[in-house]
């Protein structure tokens, strides 16, 4: 028959394919699985090898116990190794200031003793008694002086007048010079002042105080005559003080 035409052969991989989609999803989905059971093999195979890596331990310092040394960095003249880390601190406890009105109690025993309060006085105890004052020492009496003196009267006139007379002894081993001092009686008036044999000194009435200072020394052991006129003494013929050099004169 020659008028008929021969019909192609159709492809059959291509038309396999167009004809069963499911199959290329399952190709895919297969490859997929396969690369996450690689993928989770090797991350297997990595992790041991990883933690098995030792850990360096954490370095550790040791502090040096107080008051030691190192006898070879002494020796070598070095100086001590700072541990890091560790700052020095101060362990002063912490000031507190007090009121004006409150004084610090005293110390025990064996401790520093506090300043005196100003004006020596106590504080008051504390049951509310009152204040006591604080007890003073007195300060140490001045050196006697080696210049004394005898006081007498050498002549008086109805005890309205007298001429007395200070003798004056010089017991140190060097001359020296000397003052003495008269308290005459109130409302007296100073006739005159003289040494008998020797030099006249300086006289001076201040205050009712009649004072007398040497114009030359007295020697070692020698004695020299000071005396006075005074009058309008009142019924008194003698002073009621008499000092050589601040020590007070015998006889009155």
């Amino acid at each position: 028959m020659s008028g008929m035409r021969r019909a192609q052969p159709r492809a059959h991989g291509a038309g396999a394919l167009a004809s069963s989609p499911w199959v290329v999803v399952a190709t895919g989905v297969l490859v997929m699985v396969v690369l996450l059971i690689v993928a989770l093999a090797s991350y297997r195979g990595r992790g041991p090898a990883f933690d098995a890596r030792p850990v360096d331990p954490a370095p550790t310092y040791s502090l040096p116990e107080l008051g030691t040394t190192n006898p070879a960095r002494v020796a070598a003249n070095l100086p001590e190794p700072v541990v890091p880390g560790l700052t020095p601190r101060r362990t002063d406890p912490p000031l507190v200031e007090l009121p004006a009105d409150v004084v610090p109690d005293e110390p025990a025993a064996g401790g520093d003793a506090l300043p005196p309060p100003a004006g020596g006085v106590v504080p008051p105890p504390a049951d509310g008694g009152a204040a006591q004052p604080r007890p003073t020492t007195p300060p140490p009496p001045p050196p006697s002086s080696p210049m004394s003196g005898r006081f007498s009267v050498l002549d008086s006139w109805n005890n309205e007048a007298f001429i007395g007379e200070v003798l004056l002894r010089n017991g140190d081993r060097v001359s020296r010079p000397w003052t003495v001092r008269l308290v005459p009686p109130a409302g007296s008036r100073l006739v005159t002042s003289w040494v008998e044999g020797a030099p006249q000194g300086s006289p001076r009435m201040s205050g009712g105080v009649f004072t007398y200072t040497s114009g030359v020394d007295v020697g070692p052991g020698a004695t020299v005559p000071f005396r006075f006129h005074f009058e309008n003494t009142g019924g008194s013929i003698r002073p009621s003080r008499c000092t050589v050099d601040g020590t007070a004169c015998s006889g009155l």
